[in-house]
């Protein structure tokens, strides 16, 4: 008998322990019912607080209440900006480059005062 509620008390401490961490170390959008500082101080209580905690305040897997989610590009609004954005910047560098090229095939009298690259 006396071996037996040992067991019990190192499984108490260590769901206790574990439960103060679990809930402490927690994303503060993962946790349901109260605000994740009263579950902080729910799981203070032993072995209670963390059944609690666990049945009552832990997000289950896969429940992201707000956390980011994946979106296909097609439904992503700055994804489908960014792309208007590069086609327009693509379009102005064309245009910069056709004027630079009109620069360079004027040209200038080569014994003219001035810049002369090369």
């Amino acid at each position: 008998m006396p071996r037996l509620l040992v067991v019990l008390v190192v499984a108490a401490v260590a769901f206790y322990v574990f439960s103060i961490v679990d809930c402490a170390l927690s994303d503060g959008n993962r946790v349901r019912t109260l605000s994740k500082t009263s579950w902080v101080l729910i799981v203070l209580i032993p072995v209670l607080g963390g059944l609690l905690w666990f049945f009552f305040g832990r997000a289950r897997r896969g429940n992201d209440r707000g956390g980011a989610r994946t979106i296909a590009p097609d439904d992503d609004p700055a994804f489908l900006g960014s792309l208007g954005r590069d086609t327009q910047q693509e379009e102005r560098i064309r245009r910069l480059e056709r004027e630079l090229a009109e620069l360079d095939d004027k040209g200038g009298d080569p014994d003219k005062p001035g810049r002369k690259d090369a």
